[in-house]
């Protein structure tokens, strides 16, 4: 089994310190899972039969379906709710821990109340899921122009020509590839 360190140094550019200034936080990804409290954004690599599922919105930006969880929401409800807003799926299986980026947020209070707050990790999952139609695209939410179903190694290139806000999902893809997950 290899170790973070070992993975780091597969990925040097997914495992590096980096800043978010958009949201005000310093993160380092790790393999190592935190306890669920202090998850408070998930994103999935949805597999499917025919390869993984990626999202673009009207901002262009392009992305793993996911986002922030809501005040009492599990895990599992977060990544339930995110597939049909940003893509139209539905999971069918367990949620399998990839990694996440461990976040310290700069800013004085959380983002929102109810999120951990000054540490908090945004996840990465692997499920299977199933296309049902197009995403609900709520009003408050990002809003899903495209939703493609692409063989792993396309998928991470997709991600990576226009990654928003530096969450690296195409190396995270390739690194779900590399644990022989996808």
């Amino acid at each position: 089994m290899q170790t973070e360190e070992s993975w780091a140094q597969q990925f040097p550019e997914l495992f590096a310190a980096a800043d978010w200034p958009w949201a005000q936080v310093d993160v380092r990804y790790t393999v190592d899972r935190p306890d669920d409290e202090l998850l408070s954004n998930v994103h999935v690599i949805g597999r499917t039969p025919e390869g993984i599922l990626a999202c673009s919105n009207d901002l262009g930006w392009r992305f793993l379906p996911g986002g922030t969880r809501e005040a009492g929401e599990t895990i599992e409800e977060l990544v339930r709710r995110e597939l049909v807003e940003e893509a139209g799926a539905r999971l069918l299986g367990p949620l399998t821990w990839l990694g996440g980026h461990r976040a310290d947020h700069r800013r004085p209070t959380p983002y929102r109340p109810h999120l951990p707050h000054p540490l908090s990790y945004w996840a990465t999952v692997v499920a299977d899921v199933v296309l049902e139609g197009p995403p609900t695209n709520p009003e408050d939410g990002e809003q899903v122009v495209e939703v493609l179903v692409l063989p792993p190694t396309e998928a991470a290139a997709y991600l990576d020509a226009k990654d928003d806000g530096g969450h690296n999902m195409g190396s995270q893809v390739r690194l779900a590839q590399a644990m022989g997950l996808v």
